[in-house]
């Protein structure tokens, strides 16, 4: 339900490299902007609390992230690493010198017994974000992903086996008992524009909603409610979304993630590849934006996000 609001706050449900690259655009726009990122891909390793997408989400506002790669620090060394490669340390999961700084940091407030949102609203402040980058949660969620060769930790399914293995099932192990971090659901229920961005709909966006309280926050929302689609003519644009489209039984196109939205999103943002669907889209009962949705450097996240907030307002 949209109803006209008095803030200009803007709200992106976010993980990934996607989720980041928009909630880049968005902040490059000017919006008053809150990033609610997913927790549930989180590992400890080597004793160290890592939070990939919260991570990738502050890296990238803050200009430091690693654009051909998509993750992790620009300029990265990997000292430390290859250090304990020697030492026997297994070393599957790349993690550079300045990438591991933050995870020390992360690891010794968490330890002192500092939340993770207070410890996330900490590290984004030292590094210039300007955004409120808030984890959904500051409980432990972990996504475990079923395959026919059994049950995989998220990190070892993503990237210790660079997930080519066939998605049957996902489980948000903890999820039913987690509560939503301070400002979350205030952010997702009071602001002018809630956006889910063109992330993962099962391994992003789908652990952010099912914290109790979030998605039910989302349906009554007073914002005007976008998503935008992460397939661009039947595929991903990065990652395994269509892959997990396929397996869990779903639509392998724009389509098939508007369906997912039904019910929580008024506007539904597509490719102009798929321009064909945006009937059908609309069928659904979502007013439709068609346009580029491949974003690339600086301008063309700035374009996208400026054209999402004008048809969601409009």
């Amino acid at each position: 339900m949209t109803q006209d609001v008095t803030t200009d706050a803007v709200t992106v449900l976010a993980g990934g490299v996607g989720g980041a690259r928009l909630a880049h655009g968005l902040d490059l726009a000017g919006a008053d902007l809150t990033v609610v990122v997913n927790v549930a891909d989180d590992v400890e390793l080597h004793g160290l609390a890592i939070s990939p997408d919260l991570d990738t989400v502050t890296y990238t506002l803050a200009g430091l992230a690693d654009e051909e790669r998509g993750w992790g620090v620009v300029g990265e060394t990997y000292a430390t690493l290859e250090a304990m490669g020697r030492l026997g340390e297994d070393t599957w999961f790349t993690l550079g010198d300045k990438d591991l700084a933050t995870h020390v940091v992360r690891t010794a407030r968490l330890r002192a017994g500092a939340p993770l949102s207070a410890v996330t609203a900490e590290l984004t402040r030292a590094l210039g974000v300007r955004a409120r980058v808030v984890p959904v949660t500051d409980d432990r969620v972990a996504t475990l992903v079923d395959t026919p060769g059994g049950r995989l930790g998220f990190q070892e399914y993503f990237v210790g086996r660079h997930h080519a293995d066939d998605v049957v099932g996902l489980v948000y192990d903890g999820i039913e008992a987690a509560r939503p971090a301070p400002g979350v659901v205030a952010a997702v229920r009071d602001a002018a524009v809630v956006v889910v961005a063109p992330s993962n709909p099962f391994l992003s966006v789908a652990p952010v909603l099912g914290v109790p309280g979030v998605r039910e926050a989302l349906v009554g929302s007073r914002a005007h409610r976008v998503a935008v689609s992460p397939i661009v003519g039947g595929r991903a644009i990065k990652g395994p979304a269509a892959q997990m489209l396929a397996t869990l039984g779903h639509e392998v196109s724009a389509l098939g993630v508007a369906r997912l939205y039904t019910g929580l999103v008024d506007h539904m943002v597509i490719d102009e590849r798929d321009a064909q669907l945006a009937e059908e889209v609309a069928e659904l009962g979502l007013r439709v934006l068609v346009t580029d949705t491949v974003m690339g450097g600086a301008e063309g996240r700035e374009r996208l996000a400026r054209e999402i907030l004008a048809a969601a307002r409009g």
